[in-house]
């Protein structure tokens, strides 16, 4: 069984998609591509440009979104216009004509690569799928797992509290979404242990919800500001041993590989050895516009990660529709099935699909 960890569908972005308003979900999106590796182009001419308009530096809250007529294009594309240029952030892949991607979309893809089973993720600019991923789990529960989602810095307050117990009673989902650099939208105003967020992991713990959880860098957008948020992550853990984790993305490389290899301070490593976590191999994302396809590059930080944390913690995701921007769905499996030779039959067996099919249940 081949199980794709990171995976999405959404309904038009040009509405709120399960938030509160259309701009809510716009300036999520907006949020999104202020740090992107998508590509940027100004439409005039087709020059190479930057998303540094969207925001003031330094202040890293939806307050510091500046006012660029951010919207919803077409082809992939979130225009914006700054001095009177437009600009276009080549955020989705081409192909996509318009801004929606429904189940069958997924289901599609899946068949193409020969993939048989996805967790939808939820929730920041992709929009709070909670009840579209719901509905997708009912109409296809062979194919599809989807997960909740809250806003994140006030998941411990009593209306984010009553949205997860209204997802796993009444929805039927057993595993939560949760993004920290969604954070931002309140200005990141307390860290992932302080005492406004423990009744929400309390919850967690409780109900046995299981965590899919990514990490971010900010506020700072440094080294500093990973390791806080992770060390502080691991004291979430420590009160909570039996919290299952599903960690979201791939170790940075800009902090933790830049010379090639994966090298984890003992403080990361106390965190993601915590024992009922596994760990996301997924590298086209964010390097696929860098490296070139089979990806030699991400094969050996795939070996690295099996060495440090055994093959049996890995997980294989593709972040599938946006993965496509950069390479085919096939793909960003194929370099994991075809290639990674200094894995075993049987540890590639695990990576693709078992791990992840036990951890969520999948039958």
């Amino acid at each position: 069984m081949i199980v794709d960890c990171h995976a999405h569908i959404f309904t038009h972005w040009i509405g709120a998609c399960g938030h509160p308003t259309r701009e809510v979900h716009k300036r999520y999106l907006q949020r999104v591509v202020t740090r992107t590796v998508a590509p940027t182009f100004r439409f005039r001419d087709g020059a190479r440009a930057d998303t540094k308009a969207l925001f003031r530096a330094g202040e890293e809250s939806w307050s510091g979104l500046n006012d660029v007529d951010f919207r919803v294009g077409r082809f992939g594309q979130l225009e914006f216009t700054h001095e009177g240029e437009d600009y276009g952030v080549q955020y989705m892949p081409v192909g996509m004509q318009e801004q929606v991607a429904p189940p069958e979309l997924m289901l599609a893809q899946m068949m193409n690569a020969g993939v048989d089973h996805c967790i939808l993720q939820a929730g920041g600019g992709y929009g709070a799928m909670t009840d579209m991923n719901a509905f997708a789990g009912r109409q296809y529960p062979e194919r599809i797992t989807g997960l909740m989602h809250v806003d994140e810095a006030m998941a411990g307050k009593p209306q984010q509290l009553a949205e997860v117990d209204r997802a796993a009673d009444e929805l039927g989902l057993r595993g939560l979404y949760f993004g920290v650099d969604a954070m931002s939208r309140h200005g990141f105003p307390w860290a992932l242990d302080a005492d406004e967020m423990a009744p929400f992991w309390d919850k967690l713990a409780r109900r046995d919800i299981l965590l899919c959880f990514e990490m971010s860098s900010g506020p700072g957008y440094d080294m500093a500001g990973y390791m806080a948020n992770l060390t502080a992550f691991g004291r979430v853990l420590a009160r909570h041993p039996s919290l299952r984790v599903h960690m979201a993305m791939s170790p940075p490389i800009a902090f933790f590989a830049r010379n090639g290899h994966y090298e984890f301070p003992d403080e990361a490593l106390a965190v993601w050895r915590h024992e009922p976590m596994v760990l996301e191999v997924m590298f086209p994302i964010t390097y696929g516009g860098v490296w070139d396809y089979p990806y030699p590059e991400a094969q050996v930080l795939i070996e690295d990660m099996k060495n440090q944390f055994g093959a049996h913690r890995l997980i294989w995701g593709s972040d599938m529709p946006n993965v496509e921007r950069f390479c085919t769905y096939k793909q960003s499996l194929d370099y994991v099935r075809r290639y990674c030779p200094f894995l075993t039959a049987r540890e590639k067996d695990l990576i693709l699909g078992e791990t992840c099919a036990a951890f969520y249940g999948i039958g």
